[in-house]
């Protein structure tokens, strides 16, 4: 609060924006997000400004497409990749009302990447969450890391079974480095084959790719050659407010 001072004294708050649910399907809901919005709700009340609500998915979605300056994708459908700890989901996105419209195509039939990510790490002593220091042992392998084919049927992965070939592989080899490097040409490859086919399917559009896990110059650089994909800064990658603010502007202005 102390920090937001020295931003806002000289701003005037025309409108409050928050996130109230994990994902834009029914029944999504998480406790944490009622703290979020009942602050926003007293705030909205007491500036006398309109509040807009979105959910989590769609400020994380947002916060690549403002990162970026992609502002065009908006005028038709996108495709869009949360990957993440909590969620590894492939969307077709439609701009619709205040935020987004999104229907689910593919993504994990069980476990999340960045769960997978975290697991391996954590069972080989990084510290936790373990993304960016599986990135780092990733980029000193020097060796061909090994390959497996993904578990991929139609636009959805299993990873499961990911956790179980990288421990293996770490108790054979005791390269933490190799198993880096492993585990994500696993995840790029598989939400490559996954994309390739959606793009079959449905047509070719833009691919969005959001969430933490996708601030990994790795997976980064597979699928931005292969797709063109849409990134976020890393700063934003695993922050959904700034997407949450930009949806809120958005839809302020088409108020006025």
């Amino acid at each position: 609060a102390e920090q937001a001072k020295g931003y806002l004294n000289d701003c005037e708050i025309v409108a409050i924006g928050v996130s109230e649910k994990p994902r834009n399907i029914d029944g999504s809901y998480m406790p944490c997000f009622l703290a979020g919005v009942a602050v926003a709700e007293n705030l909205a009340c007491a500036l006398d400004v309109p509040l807009y609500r979105f959910s989590h998915q769609c400020g994380h979605i947002m916060a690549a497409v403002f990162s970026s300056g992609r502002y065009d994708i908006l005028n038709a459908p996108f495709a869009a990749y949360h990957v993440s700890g909590g969620t590894t989901e492939l969307l077709r996105v439609v701009c619709d009302g205040d935020g987004f419209s999104t229907e689910l195509f593919g993504g994990t039939a069980d476990l999340n990447a960045g769960q997978i990510i975290d697991r391996v790490g954590v069972h080989m002593g990084l510290p936790f969450p373990a993304g960016k220091h599986i990135e780092e042992l990733a980029l000193k392998c020097v060796v061909k890391p090994q390959r497996r084919k993904p578990a991929v049927k139609g636009m959805s992965v299993s990873l499961s079974g990911l956790e179980n070939l990288a421990i293996k592989l770490y108790e054979e080899s005791g390269d933490a480095s190799q198993v880096a490097a492993f585990v994500l040409d696993y995840v790029g490859r598989a939400i490559e084959l996954t994309c390739d086919t959606f793009a079959q399917e449905l047509g070719k559009m833009p691919f969005v790719f959001a969430g933490g896990v996708m601030c990994n110059s790795i997976i980064k650089a597979r699928l931005k050659e292969r797709f063109d994909g849409i990134f976020a800064e890393p700063s934003m990658s695993a922050d959904n407010a700034v997407g949450v603010a930009a949806l809120t502007l958005r839809a302020w202005r088409k108020k006025q």
